[in-house]
């Protein structure tokens, strides 16, 4: 870590602190009483087991204020340097709308809102994700699309496992065009090798043997710029039983046919050039579209169209949400994420320029790189003879160097292209987009040595695509792409949509697991600073020396924190996190001649996305029984670990346990899987509970996963963005994943992002939340986080079960309370608590997750006490109504708690004839009629939406009433 760059303060350490913790000292004095213990300190070691309880705190020095880190933050960005990027390579400058840069990614309405589970109280963003769909489908050409997937590489990787489960045929290999965005021809090695995959790179046209492989990519306009008719391909490859791929740039698409209409079963991409940041690589939301029959094994999530209890059409997520809960190791993905922030971004901005406004912009890219090209012939240069939408590609031979370094002397960046890549010499590459204006082309032609003026040349300029290429087809047909082109029309529209959720910005989301803390205003302000913001990911390093500084000081932070020796910050992730961390244990075992050892060990209580990663990285999945508190089965993990010692890779464990309990065992545990030869993996998803605290790489584990997104401070966006960084024991250093813009490709483990540092862009949040915290503001947190969520497990105790306690009665930073018995005395469901606590105004808890029938509640360390103790009585409320229908009042069908959500049409029905009034059923006990929020549709009918599957914009008739 670089010497940190400190400034003295005059303010107390606690500045940001006593901001970002809710419980002021008096209400922690209070709860401390309320759950028994004679002091926080008391409660800690009551809760953190002894031995691995960390008393040397890490050295990251005091807190700095919110203002004295911020000038931190102008200090580091002040060292990178916006040049005009015309790199390309999937990567473009774009405009951001004000009206949605205020209003969606400026706006904790939609940053800190959830994963829309909870469909209810998602039907805002869950329109813009159907927003966002059909979008993606119109632009393809294909029936169903996701709601986006992590980034263009990862998208391609997954739609390489689609054809592999979906084709026909036997073939075991995998032909991808020459064409392709090296970064995602990277990816796919990296994912390819584990599953005993093969690739085979050429030209489509001339080197594929469809009857060798199972499936083909194609890149449509190719990395080099030339548009090609792939349709003689998809042809054979059909022929042959195969899947066609293509990774088309939606751009372009507005005027190209679309990949649909040439045979494509696959299209995939990345929407980040409608309005979302370069951001040095991310956040951006990608994109898979499929044809019919493939929607089923589609990966990531997918928004359907189904009806509430009163037949009103109601968004909600469907069929395969989550299936790694359920399939494990058979999961066809361990994505259990999206980028809806950026997905939302991006359909906004679909929106308001609407089918004509795209259509522009796409032109006038076009024209601009026509008359470039018209200009660089003017000057001798080779342009290629081909078809092209926005890039050209030309031969330079010995001249690279000094184009390039004319380039830069003017702020521009081209692309290097090395020789035997593009030609037999080598060449530059040249990406316009609808940033670039007719000063950036006569800057580029003096590059090359010309002085013409823009407008010399535009005469002379060939500005047409290739008829048999040229779309026809219409596409953003529905009112909604039609409507919103005023930015008044369009600030209301994005109010609506908001005011539809619930997000952070209203109410407490005790999801357990997910760490849904404050994501506070300083945090988020550098995210757009232009410094952060604009940057191409394969800018020269160079330009970008404030991101290198600010990526070598939390990386430091973080190893400091966990007690790794290295960290890296590419897993774009949770998922790609855990993957990454499997590919440095089999890459470490291989290293040493063991590559035999492929089993891996987890827990039965693990979330799915373990034994997803694991069966991903080439490793066959042993499950190790808990015992009836939830803890490992220490007796029955050593008989494995000893049965399979021979070919023993690793285990993999949450910690503290996914029942939100410290096992006292966890250095015995971590010392039987090292003594067969084993490496442990550490689960980092609850991490929030150790911080400042405990170590994991110095009690025993050899690396995990850190989620950025839960414990420090990234938002999460309706479910993305993310951010899964590793950190590993030094023998685990050199297998961290590499990437060919840093290293050529030399290291041992691939790239698992697009981008070399994953979502770069949000790094800035948790760097300064960091940077705001210190050592001592950290480690509150943490104690503060833990006795919150004993603080609600002890009031509610008297009221539901709580499920799992450690020896000493006490939960780590979340809890289970357990409804199941009230379903044999009242008939009530997890799901009515769920949904009712919907009419109290909150989030519903975790539901059914380790365990089926059950709520895991998280209240984390940024609630205060009044909104634990609003929401304990929220619970408590239910539980009498409960009460009631135990008592016979009315039968658990008549029950407000069957009946919730309840929802303004509830509140207006003049044939009201239920057994509760309507001022019970909408402002229950406690409830303010003044603040109310009301959920804008009832309880949806999941099984009518997975049996009528609509996945992209209804007709307007759906809406008729």
């Amino acid at each position: 870590m670089n010497a940190p760059i400190r400034m003295q303060t005059e303010t107390p350490a606690t500045d940001f602190v006593r901001r970002h913790v809710g419980p002021g000292p008096r209400d922690i004095d209070v709860m401390v009483e309320a759950v028994g213990a004679r002091s926080l300190d008391a409660l800690i070691a009551d809760v953190i087991p002894a031995a691995i309880r960390d008393r040397r705190p890490p050295a990251l020095g005091p807190a700095l204020s919110e203002p004295q880190a911020l000038a931190r933050m102008r200090e580091i960005a002040s060292r990178n340097q916006v040049f005009v990027s015309l790199i390309g390579q999937g990567y473009h400058g774009t405009v951001l709308p004000g009206v949605i840069l205020r209003n969606v990614l400026e706006n904790p309405a939609w940053y800190t809102a959830y994963t829309p589970y909870q469909p209810e109280i998602s039907q805002g963003r869950l329109e813009a994700l159907m927003n966002f769909q059909t979008m993606v489908a119109d632009l393809t050409g294909l029936p169903v699309a996701n709601a986006s997937l992590l980034d263009e590489a990862t998208a391609a990787a997954e739609a390489m496992t689609l054809a592999k489960r979906s084709a026909a045929s036997r073939a075991t290999a995998f032909f991808v065009d020459r064409a392709v965005h090296p970064q995602t021809l990277a990816v796919l090695r990296t994912r390819a090798e584990p599953l005993g995959l093969s690739l085979i790179v050429g030209d489509p046209e001339r080197d594929l043997d469809p009857a060798a492989v199972f499936g083909v990519l194609v890149q449509y306009p190719g990395t080099y710029g030339a548009v090609r008719d792939f349709r003689a391909v998809v042809d054979r490859v059909h022929a042959a039983k195969g899947l066609v791929v293509f990774a088309a740039d939606p751009l372009a698409l507005t005027l190209l046919v679309p990949p649909g209409e040439l045979g494509a079963d696959v299209a995939i991409g990345s929407t980040q050039r409608f309005g979302v940041p370069m951001g040095y690589g991310g956040p951006h939301a990608a994109y898979m579209a499929v044809r019919k029959g493939l929607e089923r094994t589609m990966p990531g999530r997918l928004v359907g169209l189904s009806v509430d209890v009163r037949g009103a059409p109601a968004y909600r997520l469907a069929l395969q949400t989550r299936e790694q809960h359920i399939r494990r190791e058979k999961a066809t993905s361990n994505i259990c994420t999206a980028q809806v922030l950026l997905a939302v971004i991006a359909s906004m901005y679909a929106v308001y320029h609407g089918p004509e406004g795209l259509t522009e912009i796409a032109r006038q890219v076009h024209r601009r790189a026509a008359v470039l090209a018209a200009g660089l012939r003017a000057l001798g240069v080779a342009v290629p003879a081909v078809p092209f939408f926005d890039t050209v590609t030309v031969p330079v031979g010995d001249r690279q160097t000094e184009i390039l370094e004319r380039a830069r002397a003017g702020r521009i960046n081209l692309r290097a292209v090395p020789a035997g890549a593009f030609a037999g010499e080598p060449a530059i590459g040249i990406s316009v987009d609808e940033t670039t204006d007719e000063a950036v082309v006569e800057a580029v032609w003096r590059a090359f040595g010309g002085t013409f003026r823009y407008d010399d040349m535009a005469g002379e300029a060939d500005v047409r695509l290739p008829a048999s290429l040229t779309r026809t087809s219409p596409f953003l047909t529905h009112p909604v792409f039609q409507r919103y082109r005023s930015e008044t029309d369009m600030l209301r529209y994005l109010r609506k949509l908001s005011d539809r959720d619930l997000a952070l910005d209203r109410a407490m989301i005790p999801l357990g697991s997910c760490t849904m803390k404050l994501n506070a205003t300083a945090e988020m302000i550098p995210i757009t600073w232009p410094e952060f913001s604009g940057l191409h990911p394969f800018a020269p390093a160079e330009q970008a020396e404030g991101y290198r500084f600010l990526f070598d000081e939390l990386a430091g932070m973080l190893a400091a924190l966990t007690g790794y020796d290295a960290v890296s910050l590419q897993p774009n992730a949770g998922s790609q996190g855990e993957f990454a961390g499997l590919l440095a244990i089999r890459a470490y075992h291989a290293s040493r001649g063991e590559p035999q050892r492929t089993v891996c060990l987890i827990p039965s209580s693990a979330h799915g996305t373990n034994p997803a990663s694991a069966a991903m990285a080439g490793m066959q999945v042993v499950v190790v029984a808990c015992d009836r508190d939830g803890n490992i089965d220490v007796a029955d993990l050593e008989a494995k670990a000893a049965q399979h010692a021979q070919k023993l890779a690793c285990a993999m464990i949450t910690y503290p346990s996914t029942h939100g309990v410290f096992e006292e065992a966890i250095r015995e545990i971590c010392e039987i899987v090292h003594r067969h030869g084993g490496q442990v993996y550490l689960d980092g998803a609850n991490l929030n509970a150790q911080v400042g605290l405990s170590r994991p790489g110095a009690y025993g584990a050899d690396v995990s996963h850190i989620n950025l997104h839960k414990t420090f401070c990234i938002p999460h966006g309706g479910g993305g963005p993310g951010m899964g960084p590793i950190g590993v024991k030094a023998h685990l250093a050199p297998f961290l994943p590499g990437h060919p813009a840093v290293d050529g490709g030399t290291a041992p483990v691939g790239p698992v992002s697009a981008a070399p540092f994953g979502s770069a862009s949000i790094l800035p949040i948790s760097y300064a939340y960091v940077l705001m915290m210190g050592e001592q503001g950290l480690k509150r947190a943490t104690e503060v986080a833990i006795l919150s969520a004993n603080y609600v497990a002890r009031r509610l105790a008297p009221h539901y079960p709580v499920l799992y306690k450690n020896h000493n009665g006490r939960v780590a930073h979340e809890c289970i309370v357990d409804p199941r018995p009230l379903k044999e005395t009242a008939g009530v469901t997890v799901d009515d608590i769920a949904k009712r606590l919907i009419d109290y105004g909150f989030h519903a808890p975790t539901v059914s997750f380790p365990v089926a029938g059950t709520l895991m509640i998280e209240p984390t360390e940024s609630e205060s006490k009044h909104e634990l103790d609003r929401f304990v009585d929220a619970m408590i409320a239910i539980r009498k109504e409960i009460a009631a229908v135990e008592a016979g009042r009315f039968t658990i069908e008549q029950s407000p708690l069957r009946h919730a959500p309840h929802t303004v049409h509830d509140l207006a029905d003049d044939a009201w004839n239920r057994a509760y009034t309507r001022a019970e059923a909408v402002f229950p006990e406690g409830v303010s009629r003044t603040d109310k929020y009301f959920a804008p549709v009832g309880r949806v009918d999941n099984v009518h939406g997975d049996r009528n599957l609509i996945c992209s914009c209804p007709p307007v008739e759906a809406y008729a009433g």
